[in-house]
């Protein structure tokens, strides 16, 4: 039998790495201690392995997804052999903590190492017309796999207000507290509005990172919604 199909670019990436790339829109993980992976972002596995669902870890992080009704649900991944992740075919990007944090929009996290911590978070002044904002914050050494619906863009938002689409938001600096704004008018209202409503104010020392895509529709699979230099790896290359 012959394929292009078969051509060497697609065959399984071999190495003794435990977080690998099998190709821009896939990652494989080798397994030995534990991960953390949004539901539903296996695509495939070798070996034994288990997938279990994960819970809140604490009454204080129960009460505040129950709170926020936080949609990014959680399964643990043990056992031993190689596990793919993917979602819907958007390209992956490797976060390498080292003692820092990162918060990530919940519908662009895909997988971490277990023994990073994490909380969710609700961003000020998300309220109901906005549809509410939460955002998860990862923290400690560690990898974090996230996911960008195209090739993403790195703002700078120390040297001056930055605004981005609330669904074109990836993640951001941990020590950035964004806001909900609005530029929608009682005239543009009464107008149909312009579809641009609602963003995110950033400002101050750190990044946010914007993906060149408003994601994909509410309901669809996924869900609803450090040190720079070094410590986020590809993402900046």
């Amino acid at each position: 039998m012959r394929s292009q199909l078969f051509d060497t670019a697609n065959a399984e990436v071999q190495t003794q790495e435990r977080w690998v790339k099998q190709n821009s829109k896939m990652v494989k993980v080798s397994l030995g201690q534990d991960v953390l992976a949004v539901k539903g972002a296996m695509v495939a596995y070798q070996g034994q392995v288990t997938f279990n669902h994960e819970g809140s870890g604490s009454v204080g992080k129960f009460i505040r997804r129950a709170l926020t009704n936080e949609d990014t649900p959680l399964m643990r991944v043990a056992g031993q052999g190689e596990v793919f992740f993917a979602r819907m075919a958007e390209d992956i990007f490797f976060i390498q903590l080292e003692g820092d944090g990162i918060s990530i929009n919940g519908t662009n996290l895909l997988a971490f190492d277990a023994n990073l911590s994490w909380d969710v978070h609700r961003v000020q002044g998300a309220g109901m017309l906005s549809g509410g904002s939460f955002n998860t914050i990862i923290q400690g050494q560690g990898t974090v796999a996230i996911t960008s619906d195209g090739p993403p863009m790195i703002l700078d938002c120390s040297q001056q207000p930055t605004f981005v689409d609330m669904q074109a938001a990836v993640a951001w600096s941990a020590n950035l507290s964004p806001q909900v704004v609005s530029s929608m008018n009682m005239k543009s209202l009464l107008r149909g509005g312009s579809g641009e409503a609602f963003q995110f104010a950033f400002h101050g020392p750190g990044f946010v990172v914007v993906q060149p895509s408003e994601g994909q529709p509410l309901g669809g699979p996924g869900g609803g919604q450090q040190q720079q230099a070094g410590g986020l790896g590809q993402l900046f290359s």
